[in-house]
């Protein structure tokens, strides 16, 4: 799985798939495949996404009808390979022909609450069995066509990670739109075929919690072909009228939830040895509950759904304080040397934590949670974090101050949500005096960073 999300052009591109670059001396390049080409069909198969070209060319030897736009040229090339052998081609995106956006409305959905002047990319909102497959994404499975789902169950394409959230069909229809029950039925198809799935439920208050989740989790335990569920509450922003609370800031609903799903783990531990249900790490902060021991995590299958982050960073920052303490005291002593100290940028759910973790260099560095003005609501994680909050809320004077920047409130351009870059953000650092440095923010990584950062 991906760790980010880099999408296919929604607009249809025409059948093939374009070569991005080739591997000097690989089977591709002695067969004269180049930058630039288009391949149209493996062994006389069209080629909608990268999974097709993988399943066309599992063996020694594929034959490839190539578009050279230098000439507009279609030619023949054959390809052998060696046992183990890659065919040396990588493509410029994972799906061919265009990712399949939502046809659903539902009501928790993130992409209609941004604000107005968001910039259109961000309004995407992509509901494609394809990139669940590739890059771990939830799909409803409500646009999936019958061939689709003979496509899933013929190339075993899992686990297969599907938005659940409610079982009641009235619920159901409420949450998500008049295709809900389409969702259902390819989900039954797919576990009848033995396809693992992955299910999320988002839990909003008052519609899909309660008696209501009750009969979500029953559903799930009664069929094993769902070997994780994860439970996130839902996030909103200023920018709606739907939602006025979650469950964030209240410990008495979080802890109803908490307490609600035990049974659930108790009862799937002791049946398979895996706790299936888990919860995402904000229902443990709000409802003042430690976190559970790494091994009731499974093994972090939906880690990058926020499900065992917290456990995660504080079994790692454990590690780090019983490992690496020479590390650690070199990087205090160069702060110290150089006269500056250090700021950790987080969002305000994870200010506890990072602040654990700026202990352990003795007061040399702190963590400054940025509180989200741009989304507003209960939005105040770090990944969402925005250029204008960020220069809004940082010291005006930063003088010996190093500001340690994490990565994820990056895209892969290096833009913020709110259209800020990297750059900028260095650019405006500096002119009060003091040095952005981009930084992955767990323990290991960071101390990584900061000794090469510090040359210490």
């Amino acid at each position: 799985m991906a760790e980010r999300a880099d999408y296919a052009p929604t607009e249809t591109p025409g059948i093939g798939a374009w070569v991005a670059s080739v591997e000097e001396g690989s089977p591709a390049d002695c067969a004269g495949i180049e930058p630039g080409m288009r391949i149209l069909s493996v062994n006389g198969a069209e080629l909608p996404d990268i999974i097709a070209w993988r399943w066309e060319t599992d063996g020694a030897y594929c034959e490839l009808e190539v578009l050279d736009p230098h000439d507009g040229l279609v030619y023949g090339a054959e390809l052998y390979r060696e046992a183990g052998e890659d065919w040396g081609i990588e493509f410029t995106d994972v799906l061919f022909d265009g990712v399949r956006t939502c046809v659903n409305g539902c009501i928790f959905c993130f992409m209609s609450m941004l604000p107005p002047d968001a910039r259109a990319s961000l309004s995407l909102r992509d509901d494609d069995f394809r990139l669940s497959f590739l890059q771990g994404n939830f799909v409803t499975l409500t646009n999936v066509s019958d061939e689709d789902v003979q496509r899933i169950i013929e190339c075993r394409l899992e686990p297969m990670n599907v938005s659940l959230h409610a079982i009641s069909p009235d619920i159901r229809k409420r949450l998500i739109g008049k295709h809900a029950q389409r969702g259902i039925d390819v989900l039954e198809q797919l576990m009848e075929a033995g396809i693992e799935i992955h299910a999320q439920i988002v839990l909003c208050p008052d519609l899909n919690d309660g008696d209501e989740l009750a009969k979500t989790l029953d559903y799930i335990e009664a069929h094993p072909q769902i070997t994780s569920t994860a439970l996130v509450p839902v996030g909103y922003t200023k920018h709606q009228k739907r939602f006025e609370r979650s469950y964030v800031s209240d410990r008495e609903a979080s802890l109803r939830v908490v307490e609600q799903v035990r049974p659930y783990q108790e009862r799937a531990r002791q049946k398979y040895g895996q706790t299936r249900f888990q919860l995402s790490d904000e229902f443990y902060l709000a409802a003042g509950v430690e976190v559970p021991p790494a091994e009731e995590y499974d093994g972090y299958p939906q880690f990058y759904d926020g499900i065992g982050m917290l456990r995660s960073f504080l079994d790692e920052l454990a590690e780090c304080c019983s490992e690496r303490t020479d590390d650690i005291a070199r990087i205090t002593a160069g702060l110290d040397k150089s006269g500056r100290t250090a700021v950790l940028v987080c969002g305000e759910a994870a200010y506890g934590v990072m602040s654990s973790l700026a202990a352990v260099f003795g007061g040399r560095m702190a963590a400054q949670a940025i509180r989200n003005d741009y989304f507003g609501g209960d939005v105040n994680v770090t990944g969402l974090i925005v250029e204008c909050d960020l220069l809004d809320q940082l010291p005006s004077s930063l003088d010996g101050t190093l500001v340690i920047l994490p990565e994820v409130m990056f895209n892969s351009d290096m833009l913020t949500l709110d259209g800020g870059s990297f750059d900028s953000i260095d650019q405006a650092i500096s002119k009060r005096g003091g040095e952005a440095l981009l930084a992955v923010t767990t323990p290991h990584c960071l101390l990584d960073t900061l000794l090469a950062a510090l040359g210490a």
